[in-house]
């Protein structure tokens, strides 16, 4: 008997584990639709349309956070608390609207549309709007040019013109067919007699499959070249190009653009600032009102008949664990954030060059949960910073944000163009150990062109 009720206890403790982690690693947008559909199907859970506090369970005001859990303790930095706003309509409180209306990012269509403006013909300005807007999520281009020239009715050597110049600007590579033309196309920025810009280009011209499955064997054969080379040019390779250009936009390399527009349109957690004040941190609920196990169907289930107890009983288990769960996730995530408030102040307030180096693992290790629990509650969020700008909430752990910015600087203040060593021994003046390549992955990640094709900056005094 003891054995079978540690065995359903394990289960259920297995359950709720294994849902909280589900929850946690969903954005708000995503919750919602996941909140919608456990109503939807389960009629021992419901919401309540009067706003509650998450935290101390009070009724709300109409307008504005729990006056109670949003008000800082005396001495405090900082305060965290759950909102049951779910964030998708205004992110302001009255009495300070203009101040506190996040700015929405610019689109890659019209970041790229803004650098080609110069370049592009009359003619030749729709062509790039179609062909911007066929882009897939990785900055591909689906169809062919004689496709696309049988569409517009135009030239298919005004098409290739125009996808020509779109894989040059910054990110470099959108427009093309596939990873092999966007690396192409990104090598053509880099300096043409470097020797390692020429046995790249060999490579992924002649022995993309082998380098695909990394066999540096055949390749050193098939280029006469030896082993050790062609796995530098592969680590040049890697270090250097990105083989998707859509997902360096945002400066993450890694996350599609669009792949959850709600990570940067409507944040996931607003963090504003008044004048010598705390930061107030405040992280949305999934949708405004109070989910609760619904009393009467708990109460009902004593007067069941033998054919629907055992189905109303399952209902309300599972109706205990969603919301119980759910209660989790947040308090995770409102454990996760006053940590990266307190240690990441000065990021917040001051911008990219005052960020801390933070893992995830540490982060964990301070929370005293898994890994794989701060990766969760980190994927998908997106929060609104004090200046306006929407972030993902993984940009608290990019440790070349701070570098990315100082080499920003120096470019923006360059009388003359410096090259990526000029960069790096700059930098090691200032205390930062960086390698050229390091340098120059940054300085793409960032899209800012090779000294060669940058221009002067005129003089700022």
């Amino acid at each position: 008997m003891l054995q079978i009720q540690d065995q359903s206890l394990r289960h259920v403790a297995t359950a709720h584990l294994a849902q909280t982690m589900s929850l946690l690693a969903l954005s708000n947008q995503e919750l919602q639709e996941k909140v919608l559909e456990e109503l939807a199907e389960n009629p021992a859970l419901e919401l309540l349309e009067d706003l509650v506090c998450p935290i101390c369970k009070k009724r709300l005001p109409a307008h504005g956070p729990c006056p109670k859990c949003s008000s800082p303790k005396a001495g405090e930095d900082s305060v965290v608390f759950i909102s049951p706003r779910d964030g998708g309509g205004s992110l302001r409180y009255e009495d300070d609207a203009e101040e506190l209306e996040p700015a929405a990012p610019e689109s890659l269509a019209l970041h790229v549309l803004e650098q080609l403006a110069a370049e592009l013909d009359v003619e030749d300005r729709p062509i790039a709007a179609y062909i911007l807007s066929s882009l897939d999520d990785d900055g591909f281009l689906p169809d062919a040019p004689p496709l696309l020239a049988r569409e517009l009715r135009a030239p298919l050597e005004q098409i290739k013109s125009v996808i020509e110049l779109i894989a040059h600007v910054d990110p470099a590579g959108l427009g093309t067919s596939g990873p092999r033309a966007a690396l192409l196309a990104q090598l053509d920025l880099l300096r043409p007699d470097d020797p390692q810009v020429i046995l790249s280009r060999q490579i992924l011209e002649t022995e993309f499959e082998q380098l695909a499955r990394r066999d540096f064997q055949t390749i050193a054969i098939d280029l006469n070249v030896g082993v050790a080379k062609a796995r530098r040019a592969a680590a040049f390779i890697q270090e250097m190009l990105n083989p998707y250009p859509a997902r360096a936009f945002w400066g993450s390399g890694r996350s599609p653009v669009g792949a959850d527009p709600n990570v940067y349109y409507a944040p996931d957690i607003l963090i504003t600032h008044r004048s010598k004040g705390p930061l107030v941190v405040e992280i949305f609920s999934s949708m405004p009102g109070w989910l609760r196990v619904n009393p009467h169907f708990r109460k009902a289930l004593a007067d069941a008949d033998e054919n629907h107890s055992e189905e109303w009983k399952k209902h309300l288990e599972r109706a205990a664990l969603f919301v119980k769960c759910l209660q989790q996730r947040n308090n995770t995530m409102r454990r996760l954030m006053e940590d990266l408030v307190e240690n990441q102040r000065h990021f917040i307030l001051d911008g990219d060059r005052h960020l801390q180096p933070m893992t995830r693992a540490k982060l964990a290790e301070r929370l005293g949960v898994h890994e794989s629990t701060v990766s969760r509650a980190v994927a998908h969020k997106g929060v609104a910073l004090p200046d306006g700008r929407i972030v993902p909430l993984a940009r608290f752990f990019d440790r070349s944000l701070s570098v990315r910015d100082r080499i920003k600087e120096i470019v923006k203040f360059e009388k003359k163009p410096m090259t990526d060593d000029q960069i790096a021994a700059l930098l090691r003046r200032q205390g930062v150990k960086i390698a050229r390549r390091t340098v120059a992955k940054y300085r793409t990640i960032e899209g800012i062109l090779p000294a060669r094709l940058r221009k002067p900056q005129a003089s700022t005094a």
